[in-house]
C-alpha cells in the first residue's frame, strides 16, 4: 500500500511553459476546483451536449452556474478578478472525479498566452484558497488516486522529455503498462508460491511442506532469467531515452568536423586546413530512423602545442570514456597502420563500440580493410569486424548512408523492435537488482536446507523490491524524489 495520504486540498499551476504564445493553460485539481472557478467565471454557456445541440446550464435565478454544469464540456465566458473586473475571455474545460487525469475534480482554463494574464489567473486562485502545485503534483495525485501506477507516471515525464521517435515509442509503451505488466506477472508468480511458504509457517510444529522446493527453485531461476534480460535491455533503453553518445575522434585534419557537418547537413563546426582548429567539444543531435545520436566532435589527438589544446585533448579522452560508440576518423593519406593502431590502443574502452572511418578515399582509392587490419598488421586492442570499417569521402558526402546504417546497427541493434519491452529507468534497474539479490538468497538458502521462515523472509524482500517499480509498495521519500523531477503543472 502507498504510505502517502490522499490529499484533500486544491492545487493550481500553469500547464504551459513560460513565454508568449497564443494560449496558456491553467490547471486546478481538488475538491474546490470547480467551486473556485465558478466564483470568478461568468458565462452563459453554451455547453455542447452529447447530441451536439447547444444547452444552457442555469440556476434558479436564471444565471449560468459552472458548479451544476456537465463534465467533459467546454464553456466559453469571462474570468473576473476580485473586483469583478474583466481579467480575460477564457474557455473552461470541466472534469469531475473520478473521470479526470488526477482522479479529482479538475478544471482547465485556456486563457490568452500572455505571461501577465497567466500569472494573474494563478494568483487569483491562490488568494481564493488554492495552493500552488509542487512539481509533478498532478501526476502524483493521479498515482495516489489509482489512475496509473508509479512506472506509468514516470513514463509521463519520459514522454514529455522525449526527443526522438524511438524515445517517444518507448515512453508510450511504458505508459500503456508494458513494464508494469511484465513485473506484475513475475510478482504474481512469486506471490502464489510465497503464500504456500507462509502457510507452512502456520503449521511449523507439524513439519509439513506445501510448496514443492524443486518447483520453487525452477520458478526463482526463471524469474532471475527474466530479470537479467530486462537489466540487459537497460543500456539500450537508457541510450534511446537520452540519445546515443557518439564521439567523433581522430588526429588533427582527419576530417572530423567535415564529417560532422556532412552528417548534420549544415556548417556546424569550423573547418580549416590549420591543424588543431577544434579546441573544445561540439555536440549535436543526428536522427537516424527515429533514434537520436548525440554526435560529439572533439579536439584532434596529438601532442598538444599549447595549454588550451592540451585541455581539449584531455576532454576528448574523457568523452570517449563516456561514449556508447566511437567514430574513429583517419586520413588515408596521412595515417599509417602503425599510427592507427597506436591511436586505437590509446582510445580503447571495453564497453564502447567502434566504427573505423577511412576518410579522403578519393585521394587514395586503393585503401582497403586488409591494409590496416590484415594479418600482417600489428593488431590493436579493439576487435574491428569488416563491417565496422567504413570508407568515406566526407567532403563529398560519399558513403554516408552506409555509415548511418552501421551507426544504427551498433547503437540499437538489428533485432530491436519498437514493441520490445526495454528498461529505460535507472530506478527500475536498481529495484530489479535488489530483487535479484534477494532471489539469489532464496536459492542459496534452499541449497543448504534453511527453514521456511528464512525462505519466506527473502521472498518477502524480493516482492517488496519488485513492488517498488509499479508503486505497489512505496514511501513518502520515494514519491517525493520521483515527482520532484517533473515539471510544474504536470
Amino acid at each position: 500500500m502507498n504510505s502517502a495520504a490522499l490529499p484533500n486540498d486544491t492545487i493550481v499551476a500553469p500547464a504551459t511553459p513560460n513565454g508568449v504564445g497564443a494560449i496558456h493553460l491553467i490547471r486546478l485539481s481538488g475538491p474546490q476546483a470547480i467551486a473556485l472557478t465558478a466564483k470568478y467565471f461568468k458565462g452563459s454557456g453554451p455547453a455542447t451536449s452529447s447530441a451536439g445541440q447547444s444547452a444552457r446550464i442555469k440556476t434558479s435565478g436564471g444565471r449560468f452556474d459552472l458548479r451544476k454544469s456537465k463534465a467533459r464540456r467546454l464553456y466559453y465566458g469571462q474570468l473576473l478578478d476580485d473586483n469583478q473586473q474583466l481579467l480575460d475571455e477564457v474557455v473552461v474545460s470541466l472534469y469531475r472525479a473520478p473521470a479526470s487525469y488526477t482522479g479529482e475534480d479538475t478544471v482547465e482554463i485556456s486563457c490568452h498566452g500572455s505571461p501577465f494574464i497567466s500569472q494573474a489567473v494563478v494568483q487569483l486562485f491562490i488568494r481564493a484558497g488554492a495552493r500552488l502545485a509542487e512539481p509533478g503534483e498532478f501526476s502524483q495525485r493521479a498515482f495516489l488516486n489509482g489512475k496509473m501506477d508509479l512506472s506509468q507516471t514516470e513514463a509521463v515525464a519520459d514522454l514529455i522529455a522525449s526527443q526522438s521517435a524511438a524515445a517517444h515509442r518507448m515512453a508510450l509503451h511504458q505508459l500503456k503498462g508494458g513494464v508494469s505488466d511484465a513485473i506484475g506477472e513475475l510478482r504474481q508468480k512469486l506471490i502464489d508460491f510465497a503464500s504456500l511458504i507462509e502457510l507452512e509457517l502456520d503449521f511449523a510444529e507439524e513439519d509439513v511442506e506445501f510448496a514443492d522446493r524443486t518447483e520453487l527453485m525452477q520458478l526463482v531461476e526463471s524469474i532471475r532469467t527474466r530479470i537479467a534480460d530486462l537489466q540487459k535491455s537497460f543500456a539500450l533503453g537508457n541510450a534511446i531515452k537520452n540519445g546515443i553518445a557518439t564521439v567523433i575522434a581522430g588526429r588533427p585534419n582527419a576530417g572530423k568536423s567535415t564529417l560532422l557537418n556532412a552528417l548534420l547537413q549544415e556548417e556546424r563546426a569550423i573547418v580549416s586546413e590549420v591543424a588543431g582548429t577544434t579546441r573544445d567539444t561540439i555536440e549535436e543531435i543526428l536522427n537516424i530512423e527515429g533514434v537520436a545520436f548525440r554526435l560529439i566532435d572533439t579536439a584532434g589527438i596529438r601532442e598538444a602545442s599549447d595549454k588550451v589544446e592540451a585541455i581539449g585533448v584531455e576532454r576528448t579522452l574523457a568523452k570517449v570514456q563516456e561514449s556508447r560508440i566511437l567514430l574513429y576518423v583517419y586520413d588515408v593519406i596521412a595515417t599509417s597502420p602503425e599510427q592507427l593502431a597506436e591511436d586505437l590502443n590509446a582510445l580503447y574502452q571495453e564497453d564502447t563500440a567502434l566504427l573505423v572511418v577511412a576518410n579522403k578515399m578519393d585521394l587514395n582509392p586503393y585503401t582497403s580493410y586488409d591494409h590496416y587490419f590484415g594479418e600482417e598488421v600489428p593488431p590493436s586492442r579493439w576487435s574491428v569486424p569488416y563491417d565496422n570499417f567504413v570508407p568515406i569521402i566526407a567532403k563529398k558526402q560519399a558513403n554516408l548512408d552506409f555509415l548511418k546504417e552501421r551507426l544504427y546497427a551498433l547503437g540499437v541493434g538489428q533485432d530491436w523492435q519498437e514493441n520490445d519491452l526495454i528498461l529505460s529507468n535507472a530506478r527500475h534497474y536498481a529495484a530489479l537488482q535488489r530483487a535479484d539479490e534477494d532471489l539469489e538468497k532464496v536459492l542459496s538458502g534452499m541449497s543448504v536446507g534453511v527453514t521456511s521462515d528464512f525462505i519466506a523472509m527473502d521472498i518477502r524482500a524480493a516482492l517488496h523490491h519488485l513492488g517498488e517499480i509499479a508503486g505497489t509498495v512505496s514511501t513518502d521519500d520515494l514519491l517525493s524524489n520521483i515527482f520532484s523531477k517533473f515539471c510544474i503543472g504536470k
